[in-house]
């Protein structure tokens, strides 16, 4: 138990730059105190004291604005940072080493009982306000962008933003083990990929009106309709119009009128 702690006010230095020493920690960070109170309450909810647990996770929640369930299983070196709104529910999963801001939610979907929140890999990071919501499992070292909505399963290594989360880029493996990714984003120049899928739109239309200019401008010499493969359309039709004119003459000499001009 005491290892552990130690090891979550450790694991507050190198991912965030504010820290100045242990007894900061201890006193000033209010996701610290919220895992001392879930690991009271979590050995509660395993020994079967379960309502003691759920009163343990409600005292934390009410000091620190930070909602973790007593049933909920979580790795080593859990850093939640700020913290205000978090909320972890009870069949969730966490791994060693994950970042969690305020305002995360991992939620679930349905009512059925049995697994109904997400599971996170090792070095995952969520950005502030995101929802994780549903059975997913979040790949390792994967990050979750700011206010992203994720519904679906994230492969390891993917940098997941929007509503609902996409992938923003190629997915890639960790490299470098120091390596933090501050609020999910790698990159402040990171593209959306609903903007990409916009651009892409504009740069077709774009196409498309230059080659409509090009068809439209003066002296553009019209394309002329294409001949029949046969050749024989007019000969044709020709022939098709004497046959006509030639029924048409046998018809009205038949009438008794016709016989009279004709023998006139």
């Amino acid at each position: 138990m005491f290892k552990r702690i130690w090891e979550d006010i450790g694991c507050v230095f190198g991912r965030d730059p504010a820290v100045r020493s242990r007894i900061e920690v201890f006193f000033c960070y209010p996701g610290f105190h919220a895992l001392l109170f879930y690991h009271v309450a979590h050995r509660l909810w395993q020994s079967g004291f379960k309502l003691l647990g759920r009163f343990v996770s409600h005292v934390g929640r009410v000091l620190t604005g930070i909602e973790i369930h007593p049933g909920a299983q979580i790795g080593r070196r859990l850093f939640i940072d700020h913290g205000m709104g978090v909320v972890i529910g009870e069949t969730s999963v966490i791994g060693d080493d994950v970042t969690l801001y305020h305002q995360v939610t991992l939620g679930g979907v349905t009512w059925s009982p049995g697994k109904r929140h997400p599971t996170l890999g090792n070095g995952v990071v969520i950005g502030a306000g995101a929802q994780v919501l549903g059975p997913i499992t979040v790949g390792r070292d994967a990050r979750i962008g700011a206010n992203a909505v994720v519904l679906k399963d994230v492969p390891p290594g993917a940098t997941m933003v929007g509503i609902p989360a996409r992938a923003a880029g190629p997915t890639a493996a960790k490299t470098d083990a120091s390596s933090f990714d501050a609020y999910g984003t790698p990159s402040p120049d990171i593209a959306d990929p609903t903007t990409r899928a916009v651009d892409r739109l504009l740069a077709e239309v774009e196409a498309l009106r230059t080659r409509v200019d090009e068809l439209e401008r003066p002296g553009a010499a019209p394309q002329e309709p294409a001949a029949p493969a046969d050749g024989g359309g007019e000969a044709g039709g020709e022939t098709a119009g004497d046959g006509a004119n030639e029924a048409e003459e046998a018809a009205e000499s038949a009438t008794p009128l016709g016989r009279r001009a004709a023998s006139g």
